[in-house]
């Protein structure tokens, strides 16, 4: 795991002088979004002190041209200097910095990679699919039902969505990763290819072309098996599912707190799907908890669930407000304990 020491500026002394607990900083580079947390260690977990989440849509057009764009690196590398200013703010901050999907297939991101690192001091670690995956279950486990045994997490990205298959045994005890998957589709990248998303055949289409390339995850029908059996419960880690969530509840603007850990059923996720699809870019930004950013891309955020939810049809899914960072500081706290033994 790379791992930076950032240092700050020099605390000062007194009765007003920052803590000196150890800091933990997860700083998550996306397809999409670029987003950061800030936590010390506390019982069961860790604090958060500080966060930052911003969408630069870093792999815009790189499906056409297999580069980052000069505007969309511009974007990022703003976002960054902010992050940047932020972990500034914390002495001796250790930081982990990941970047997902649109590094790992742009050509040209060795260079954008070595850039970051000259103009903002971060370091930034280009990660798989499978330690994607791998972390982003971490970080949802506190929302496991602890009487079902086998969980499926995933993670609708910007330019992929990963998968892991998860069996818990005893509470607290360790979670058995059992099999890691990745399909290269993301919000970002599926609305460009799929320019008819917002119609009924352009959907369907999508929709059939996700599930083909979800099959080979259960190429035995195992998982669907449980699912139909009642053994398997779902989590989703993402914008798409987090933005159903908050129009399930009515929410007139988000709200963490009632969000996370949220139970939907399939009925109201396809009933809320449909009223998306049929809205409209236009009137799509109008809902609280969607807004102009997403308006054009939550509909194939919906055409990946939909996927999701037919070839394994639980019935429910268990919405995450929490994924990818939160693993990076769950991990980083247990190397931390484990250094200290």
């Amino acid at each position: 795991m790379a791992e930076v020491m950032v240092r700050g500026p020099a605390e000062p002394q007194g009765a007003h002088a920052p803590s000196r607990h150890p800091v933990y900083a997860a700083l998550d580079l996306g397809t999409n979004n670029c987003r950061l947390l800030v936590a010390r260690p506390a019982p069961g977990g860790f604090s958060v002190i500080d966060s930052f989440s911003r969408p630069t849509r870093l792999g815009e057009g790189l499906n056409g041209s297999g580069r980052l764009s000069d505007a969309a690196i511009a974007r990022t590398l703003d976002a960054l200097t902010c992050c940047a200013k932020r972990l500034k703010r914390h002495h001796g901050v250790h930081l982990r910095a990941v970047a997902t999907e649109a590094c790992r297939k742009a050509a040209n991101s060795d260079l954008f990679i070595a850039r970051v690192r000259a103009e903002t001091g971060i370091v930034m670690n280009v990660i798989e699919p499978e330690e994607e995956a791998r972390l982003a279950a971490t970080g949802c486990r506190a929302l496991f039902d602890p009487d079902q045994h086998h969980a499926l997490v995933f993670d609708i990205g910007g330019g992929s969505t990963e998968f892991a298959h998860v069996r818990q045994g005893a509470p607290g005890g360790p979670l058995t990763i059992v099999k890691l998957y990745s399909i290269p589709i993301g919000v970002v990248s599926l609305t460009e290819r799929q320019p008819t998303l917002s119609s009924g055949v352009g959907f369907a289409a999508a929709v059939a072309e996700i599930a083909s390339l979800l099959a080979p995850f259960d190429s035995d029908g195992a998982l669907r098996d449980l699912a139909l059996g009642g053994g398997l419960q779902m989590l989703g880690t993402s914008g798409t599912v987090t933005i159903l969530a908050g129009m399930h509840l009515g929410l007139s603007r988000y709200d963490r707190s009632r969000v996370d850990g949220l139970v939907l059923d399939f009925p109201d996720i396809t009933r809320m799907t449909h009223q998306l699809v049929q809205s409209g870019s236009a009137r799509r930004a109008l809902y609280p908890c969607v807004g102009r950013d997403r308006a054009d891309l939550v509909v194939a955020g919906c055409a990946i669930l939909e996927a999701i939810c037919q070839t394994w049809p639980t019935g429910v899914l268990r919405v995450a407000d929490r994924g990818l960072r939160e693993g990076m500081l769950l991990t980083m706290l247990d190397q931390a304990r484990m250094d200290r033994l």
